[in-house]
C-alpha cells in the first residue's frame, strides 16, 4: 500500500500506562536493553551512554523527563525482553530513549491526529504534535524536533567527551 501525503507512519512505544509514538522517518533503529555507563553532572533526564557498534549513543529517560512512572508489575525479566532503546535522528545527532515497551509500527492519516490538550500525564503540551484516538485507546504522537532545545542538544552530544 503506498502512502500518500495524508498518511505517515508511527513507532508506537509504552511508557508507564501510557502509548506514545514517534515519526518513523526519525527511527534509526530500536535496540534491546544495553549496558549504559552513567555519567556525572549530566542533566537528570539522562541515564548515561552505551556503545552501539563503536558508536557512543546518549541514553534519555523520558520517564524522568515526563516525570512518568515506569510500567508496574513488570519483572526484570520482561523488561528485558519487551524494553529498550529507540534511536532517533534528530539534526543528525543520534539520541536514545528508553522504553517500557515496544509496541508496533502504526499507519495514521493526519486527519486522525486532534490538538493536544494542555497537559496528559505530567508531560508538557510544547513536546506532543497531537493525539489520536485508535483501539479505544489514545496513542500521544511526540515531536521528537521539540523534546529538546539546541542548547539541550549540544549538552548532551557533549556529556561523553
Amino acid at each position: 500500500m503506498a502512502v500518500d501525503d495524508a498518511q505517515f507512519q508511527l513507532v508506537t512505544f509504552q511508557l508507564g500506562k501510557e502509548l506514545y509514538g514517534v515519526d518513523i522517518m526519525d527511527v534509526k533503529e530500536i535496540v534491546k536493553i544495553q549496558n549504559i555507563r552513567s555519567i556525572p553532572n549530566a542533566p537528570y533526564y539522562v541515564e548515561g551512554i552505551f556503545n552501539l557498534r563503536g558508536e557512543i549513543i546518549p541514553v534519555i529517560s523520558l520517564h524522568k523527563r515526563f516525570r512518568i512512572e515506569k510500567m508496574e508489575n513488570q519483572s526484570d525479566e520482561d523488561a528485558e525482553l519487551n524494553g529498550g532503546f529507540i534511536i532517533l535522528n534528530i539534526d543528525n545527532i543520534k539520541i536514545s530513549i528508553y522504553i517500557d515497551r515496544i509496541a508496533r509500527v502504526v499507519t495514521v492519516n493526519k486527519a486522525e491526529i486532534q490538538a493536544p490538550p494542555q497537559m496528559i500525564s505530567g508531560i508538557g503540551s510544547e513536546y506532543i504534535h497531537g493525539v489520536i484516538n485508535k483501539d479505544d485507546t489514545y496513542l500521544v504522537v511526540l515531536d521528537t524536533r521539540k523534546l529538546f532545545n539546541p542548547k539541550e542538544l549540544q549538552k548532551i552530544v557533549t556529556i561523553d567527551r
